[in-house]
């Protein structure tokens, strides 16, 4: 234990040092004034380019996001080369609105407007129109969703409903990732890196053509990433290492409406955990090391035909199998899912948009003493249709949408989306927009069929209205799925306003109301006693308190997200970010989850503040300020962090890089544990360097 402890001093010290060595080379480079004439690539742009990027999320068609009835930010490829991030959820932390969390070196909390958690079930996430979101827990398993960042276009993120396009469980935002064309990827990639906690990483990507209008890429990347460290100092025993490989091939003939994707991805890895277990001896719950193999792949087709009046017809299927095996649980899981998609305009003003599709998933679980599933195999279809009619009122002026989500799912049946979105342009920098939304979250197949042993508790130790109940003993709190449970509904009032009040300063600001009925809770559902032979053989009297899923929570959300852009000189760039959220949630029953504990799940105030730099034309520099509320319901506090990134563009070809990350704290938790009982980890300050050369 002592070489353990003088090793992480060692280690500690030596961030210590990397960070005192980047804020040094930092302010020697700030200091360079010969370099700030220079006009490189990001900063060239103005803000009215930079907010009139291309966005598809928000009606399925290509438009500007700043003409978008919706809370809609772009995260764009140099958004993220220049963030320092290595992985997606790093990436989303500067999205006003999404509630970002690490809660161990290789697990997340992400969601959208409140609600968050391991598997946060109001989030609906896709990636290049493949939707990851696990119908198992409700959520995304973000230790899965990985590719090569450098091929990212961009990421689209729409806060607030998108149930009427994209169908249920798009309750509170969606997330878009969409990759480049392998037409922008010719050409070699090779990135490698190594830090104090980053241990090494590398990837390779190549690009070449078939013939004039036919590209390919493909591409490997490897990762390890080293244990953190839990609360008492020990090591957390939660590394991480993963390998991935995948192409994408697109083909469009210039003399054909005819355009054509493939793409497929495969990965394998580990992700380590400590997860607390009950146990029937004291302390009553134990401490295990639980690995997890995760593993999978997928493989996408796209076939789109574009007409020369700018209808557009598109077919796409794809299959998704995904693996993951710990000392809990194992889910193999098979998705199937076909959808096709018609746009069209139906008058001079009237543009319409419908769809159809289908989805069919089948797994197979290996079930535990703690968690277990009945029945342990099932299939699912979910059939849906979507109509949504574009209508321009008032030409360069006033724009009313209208559309709808039908489905049809194997656990409630029938469910209905609408939406409503107004736009509003008296000036071309000055949009505003109001939207009316409705959504479902589904259930998911554990609040349908799960058994947890939560815990097992001493009679004695338990609040005194519990164990005025019970006899002496032990007692088992067990969560249980419920057959009956219902879909959780939103509806959704929004308003916004974008501007550019100046050639240098834009702001975007959107404010919202959230009513929601018949949300999650486990109220108590029935106490059985059974006796049992203790270590000695003697009868030991055990209660179990039985809890059930149900939906006898109601409430709503409010606050609002702004959004601000500067240039205040042509070679530096500033996004502020601010977030405020506000949760009023009333349940009824006695249950595991209160009211208090989801409304303390996510952070009243979120500031992001990035600034990019570019000091002359070979050199880069980049921090990211942000600040983040306190978390009550697992006794975190409030706290700051700063990133720093130093590129330097040695020539046309080779790049180096510096990273700094969270250089104010030398470890801070973000995030804790409920049903789930994995060990949160203390998140350390880190450094990295990378190497990126094209050929």
């Amino acid at each position: 234990m002592a070489a353990i402890r003088s090793l992480r001093r060692k280690k500690r010290n030596l961030s210590r040092k990397a960070a005192t060595t980047l804020a040094t080379i930092s302010l020697l480079m700030a200091s360079s004034q010969p370099c700030w004439a220079a006009r490189p690539n990001i900063t060239a742009l103005s803000l009215e380019e930079l907010l009139s990027v291309e966005i598809t999320s928000v009606s399925k068609k290509a438009e500007k996001a700043s003409d978008a009835a919706a809370a809609i930010f772009v995260v764009s490829q140099e958004d993220i080369k220049r963030s320092g991030a290595t992985t997606i959820p790093e990436v989303l932390r500067m999205v006003p609105g999404l509630q970002v969390a690490q809660i161990d070196a290789n697990k997340w909390a992400v969601s959208s407007r409140g609600f968050n958690g391991f598997s946060s079930n109001k989030l609906l996430v896709l990636m290049d129109g493949r939707t990851v979101y696990n119908p198992l827990f409700s959520g995304v398993l973000w230790n899965a969703q990985d590719t090569m960042l450098d091929d990212i276009e961009r990421i689209e993120v729409i806060r607030g409903p998108g149930a009427s396009l994209w169908g249920a469980n798009a309750v509170n935002g969606v997330i878009n990732i969409i990759s480049k064309h392998s037409a922008d990827t010719q050409g070699g990639l090779l990135t490698a890196g190594t830090g104090t906690e980053e241990n090494g990483f590398g990837s390779v990507r190549y690009g070449t053509k078939i013939n004039d209008h036919t590209t390919y890429r493909v591409y490997g990347k490897n990762f390890y990433r080293d244990d953190l460290e839990a609360a008492d100092g020990s090591k957390a025993n939660d590394d991480w290492h993963q390998a991935r490989g995948g192409f994408r091939l697109d083909s469009a003939a210039p003399d054909s409406p005819y355009s054509f994707t493939i793409q497929g991805d495969g990965y394998n890895g580990n992700a380590d955990a400590t997860t607390n277990i009950p146990s029937t001896s004291y302390p009553f719950t134990t401490n295990i090391s639980n690995p997890s193999n995760i593993r999978g792949g997928n493989f996408l087709t796209r076939l789109s035909r574009k007409e020369k009046d700018n209808s557009e017809m598109t077919l796409q299927a794809y299959y998704d199998l995904a693996r993951s095996n710990d000392r809990l649980l194992g889910d193999e899981r098979g998705t199937g899912d076909i959808e096709f998609q018609h746009r069209f305009q139906a008058t001079t003003k009237q543009e319409i948009t419908w769809g159809l599709g289908c989805r069919y998933t089948h797994d197979v679980l290996e079930n535990s003493q703690t968690f277990s599933f009945d029945p342990a195999s099932r299939s699912d279809m979910l059939l849906s249709a979507f109509i949504q009619d574009e209508i321009t009122l008032v030409d360069d002026l006033l724009r009313l949408t209208l559309g709808s989500k039908f489905e049809h799912n194997d656990f409630t049946g029938y469910e209905v989306q609408p939406n409503g979105r107004l736009l509003y342009t008296p000036h071309k920098h000055h949009t505003f927009w109001g939207a009316v939304s409705q959504a479902v979250r589904t259930p998911s197949q554990a609040e349908h069929d799960i058994r947890i042993s939560s815990a097992i508790v001493p009679t004695v130790a338990l609040p005194a209205y519990l164990s005025a109940l019970l006899p002496p003993g032990l007692t088992e709190f067990v969560i249980n799925g419920n057959e009956e449970y219902k879909s959780e509904k939103l509806t959704a009032y929004e308003i916004g306003y974008r501007t550019q009040v100046h050639e240098k300063l834009a702001f975007d600001l959107t404010a919202f109301l959230n009513d929601y009925s018949r949300l999650r809770t486990t109220p108590a559902s029935a106490l059985v006693n059974f006796a049992t032979a203790n270590n000695s053989g003697n009868p030991a009297l055990f209660s179990q308190l039985n809890y059930e899923a149900g939906n006898t929570m109601e409430g709503n959300t409010y606050g609002f997200e702004l959004v601000a852009d500067a240039k205040p000189l042509d070679w530096w760039r500033l996004q502020l970010a601010y977030t405020f959220l506000r949760m009023d949630l009333q349940e009824t029953g006695q249950g595991l989850l209160a009211s208090e504990d989801a409304e303390g799940e996510s952070p009243r105030n979120q500031i992001s503040l990035r600034s990019m730099m570019n000091l002359c034309s070979s050199v880069t520099l980049d921090t990211w300020l942000r600040y983040v509320d306190n978390l009550p319901t697992y006794g975190i506090n409030s706290y700051v962090t700063l990133d720093a990134r130093i590129g330097w563009q040695l020539n046309p070809q080779i790049e180096l890089s510096l990273v700094g990350r969270n250089l104010l704290d030398n470890a801070q938790p973000e995030f804790g544990s409920l049903f789930i009982n994995t060990i949160p980890s203390e998140i350390p300050r880190s450094v990295y360097a990378q190497i990126r050369m094209t050929f």
